[in-house]
């Protein structure tokens, strides 16, 4: 668009998410849902090292425009695991669809543990 808010019949650019992105959109909205306690670490040892798209707690693969998490979590005592799981897909879903606009083809939620010293507030 030029200075007048008028296209200048330029071809439109593109934009590259990186994948940092959607693991940090992930993780913060997975910690914002009531009886999430904390992000678990992505089990694998060494080799999530080396592993594109995982980030502490997330694991993120895009191909071409869809996008599948894994959520490792763990939840704060006196919650409703199945509760807590499908808000947090939910949330975690409608983050990424709203903010970056890809379709999102699955989240898995994995529950690693639940802290008995978390209370929910």
């Amino acid at each position: 668009m030029d200075k007048k808010g008028q296209n200048s019949g330029r071809a439109p650019g593109t934009t590259t998410i990186a994948p940092g992105v959607l693991i940090t959109i992930a993780r913060l909205t997975a910690l914002s849902v009531p009886g999430v306690a904390m992000i678990a670490s992505v089990p694998g040892g060494v080799n999530r090292l080396f592993r594109r798209g995982s980030g502490e707690g997330v694991r993120i693969e895009v191909e071409e425009d869809a996008v599948s998490v894994d959520l490792y979590l763990i939840l704060a005592r006196n919650t409703n695991v199945r509760e807590v799981s499908r808000k947090v897909q939910a949330e975690v879903g409608r983050a990424i669809e709203d903010m970056v606009g890809m379709q999102v083809q699955r989240i898995d939620v994995h529950i690693e543990d639940i802290d008995y010293d978390y209370e929910v507030s």
